[in-house]
């Protein structure tokens, strides 16, 4: 084993994935949006929406554009990194990766008739049935690799005799105790994200003097729809958490900081770790055990029962802390926004509480890096849980850190390259422009 290949293969998988899944969530969750709004246009014959939708989709082009090349280089990675897991889990689940590569051209085939055909359909609810295809996809793209990484948690599907691999079955490696939670967490953070990266461009043209009604209804519908996910997300975590009280007990254990186990156990939130002794933590009484098994005295395994070698980083709480504080609070945000549009409450439209709606953009993509974070630092020291350890996966080829370079460049290139088009774009074309010109073109009132 080279220890500095598996080093460096760990930072460039790392910085790969934390780079790529900014893009592919946006995949996930913008074509939903886009339908939403395009549907409320036609149902409410409000062409404010119809164009809302008209303006996200030439947006959304350029991060599919990073998004392909990103998980490209996933791919490539992979088998140049972690060539011994690939080989392994190659012959077991290759079926999805395959199925997510049909499920990105089914999309783009879609994506590509559905701009082009903008203004070559008189009938608006012709031209919506062309997003579905689209947002299936998008989402049907996410739904196959987060199988792949659901097979990493819980492999099955495959029996290994004398060293060889028998007894494969690559439908019961896809469908295995992992995929359900993960599939459907995934989903719909990337839903829930979508809205409210949406959410904060509209409230910062707002803030910035553009009070055009236009941004107003944006901000009621993508703070309407993040408010329906971000509690379909805290639902789904919830047996996310029971997931790991059955079949990741130590990920769990090293998440919540529960280092003995017994019946009740509390909740441990925040606090730090100083000398192996919880510091400045909030306890929360028999919420660990509600957590684990709906059961305010059920027993919760805690990280005594497994060899140290085999347990994950426990600096994972942190992140456990991160992914969970913003997710309440954006719950909270969205929750007190549509409740202050009913009740009228002026606070609702302050500056300041637009600032919030702003910040809470890049938090919930926060909230994503912290949480993929943790799913896959908690399956340490496994990269196929209790099959494989990661430094048994990686290559051993001693060029890994000038490929860590050139990958970094070609991140920056593309992360800042993908925010000067996308500004360019919307600053030479301002939906205040954009609304006059077709309100000229159709003679009728938009504004």
């Amino acid at each position: 084993m080279n220890e500095e290949s598996v080093f460096f293969s760990r930072v460039l998988t790392e910085l790969t994935l934390s780079f790529h899944i900014i893009y592919a969530t946006i995949g996930v969750g913008v074509p939903l949006m886009i339908m939403i709004a395009q549907w409320v246009g036609i149902k409410k014959n409000d062409e404010h929406y119809i164009l809302l939708a008209r303006r996200w989709a030439r947006g959304f082009v350029i991060t599919v554009a990073v998004g392909v090349v990103t998980g490209t280089a996933i791919g490539m990675q992979l088998s140049l990194l972690w060539p011994n897991f690939m080989e392994l889990a190659g012959n077991i689940i290759a079926l999805p990766l395959f199925m997510e590569t049909f499920a990105f051209f089914f999309e783009a085939i879609f994506l590509g008739i559905y701009l082009y055909t903008w203004d070559r359909f008189e009938n608006q609810k012709k031209h919506l049935l062309l997003l579905i295809p689209v947002a299936i996809g998008a989402s049907f793209s996410a739904v196959f690799i987060t199988m792949v990484n659901a097979f990493m948690n819980a492999p099955q599907g495959f029996d290994i005799v004398n060293g060889e691999l028998v007894n494969i079955s690559p439908l019961l490696a896809m469908f295995n105790p992992a995929m359900p939670t993960k599939v459907a967490h995934v989903v719909v953070t990337a839903y829930m994200t979508s809205a409210f990266v949406l959410a904060a461009i509209a409230a910062f043209r707002l803030l910035k003097g553009s009070n055009h009604i236009y941004h107003k209804k944006a901000l009621f519908l993508t703070m309407k729809v993040g408010l329906v996910f971000s509690i379909a997300t805290a639902i789904i975590g919830d047996f996310s958490g029971k997931y790991l009280a059955e079949y990741q007990p130590e990920k769990l254990a090293a998440a919540e900081w529960h280092f003995e186990t017994e019946e009740s156990a509390p909740l441990i939130l925040y606090g730090i770790l100083d000398d192996g002794e919880v510091k400045y933590a909030i306890e929360i009484p028999f919420a660990l055990s509600i957590l684990a098994h709906f059961n305010p005295t059920a027993e919760v395994i805690g990280l005594d029962q497994f060899p140290e070698d085999e347990t994950p980083p426990l600096y994972i709480h942190y992140l456990f802390d991160i992914m969970v504080t913003i997710g309440m609070s954006m719950v909270a945000l969205s929750g007190l926004y549509w409740l202050g549009k009913i009740l009228k409450w002026s606070f609702v439209n302050s500056r300041w509480y637009r600032w919030l709606i702003v910040l809470g953009g890049p938090a919930s993509i926060l909230a994503i890096e912290a949480g993929w974070w943790l799913a896959e630092v908690g399956r340490q020291p496994w990269i196929l849980r209790g099959i494989m350890r990661v430094e048994d996966a990686a290559t051993t080829s001693p060029h890994v850190d000038i490929m860590l370079i050139l990958f970094a460049g070609l991140y920056l290139v593309l992360g800042v390259g993908s925010i000067v088009v996308l500004s360019r774009m919307f600053r030479k074309n301002p939906v205040e422009q954009e609304i006059e010109d077709r309100h000229a073109e159709k003679g009728g009132d938009m504004l």
